[in-house]
């Protein structure tokens, strides 16, 4: 899968630090908000909700903080009413960067990632600039866990994935968007932990990046990152080590 070695490698270390931080909690929040809102608040018959609560329950969030999330987006509870916006635009060395929000103020939100991307090197595109270089995937995160690539390949074949890639200690599974919970289901139903599982942005190809470059781009994924509004951020710069 195109765009997967280093790439993978720094965006679990980026999520460990998020963990450690407590910032996960509120990524994880506004996922099961979102999710609840627009799909009810039962997890039997809302597969993002699902998804986001399965995340939730994997990052040691409680129960309570996962059942007054749900009451919010269903209106049982007073809270915030957020919104789902899609940024893109150009890094340093021209790559693209592709940027998932979730605000209660589109305002504050465009101010924001605009003078992020300004600040460090980038420029904020239209709508359409850089999507059409991304596909939309599912892609499942897990740990060794003493299986073997020949092993785990014959499980995520079987249940509809379209790839595999081990680095690091970590196993990566891609898969399309309509195979994503079968092949999410058949791992768990092999007594396999899964790290994590999300739908996200893959580049179709990628550009390499090294040096000052590479320093330059993770610098404006960092600060996008860091930003409360921002969920995910997703490039098609392939760091490569000189």
């Amino acid at each position: 899968m195109s765009g997967h070695s280093k790439w993978s490698t720094i965006k679990r270390k980026k999520a460990a630090n998020d963990a450690k931080r407590g910032k996960i909690f509120t990524k994880l929040i506004k996922e099961i908000t979102i999710a609840a809102r627009q799909g009810g608040g039962d997890v039997n018959a809302n597969p993002r909700l699902r998804l986001a609560v399965d995340n939730a329950k994997s990052a040691n969030m409680p129960m309570d903080n996962i059942e007054r999330a749900i009451k919010k987006a269903l209106g049982e509870l007073e809270g915030a009413t957020y919104l789902e916006l899609n940024y893109e635009g150009y890094g340093p060395a021209g790559v693209a960067v592709y940027v998932e929000c979730v605000t209660d103020n589109k305002n504050r939100t465009v101010a924001e990632v605009r003078h992020l991307f300004s600040k460090y090197g980038g420029s904020l595109g239209e709508t359409g600039s850089v999507a059409w270089m991304f596909e939309h995937k599912g892609i499942i995160t897990l740990p060794e866990q003493g299986k073997t690539e020949d092993d785990l390949m014959e499980i995520v074949l079987e249940a509809g994935a379209d790839d595999l890639q081990f680095d690091d200690g970590f196993f990566e599974v891609a898969a399309s968007i309509e195979s994503f919970e079968t092949v999410r289901k058949a791992l768990l139903e092999a007594g396999l932990e899964i790290e994590n599982a999300s739908l996200q942005w893959i580049a179709k190809n990628t550009v390499d990046v090294q040096g000052e470059d590479s320093e330059k781009v993770i610098k404006l994924i960092d600060a996008l990152e860091d930003s409360d509004d921002v969920q995910n951020v997703y490039t098609n710069a392939e760091f490569v080590e000189e």
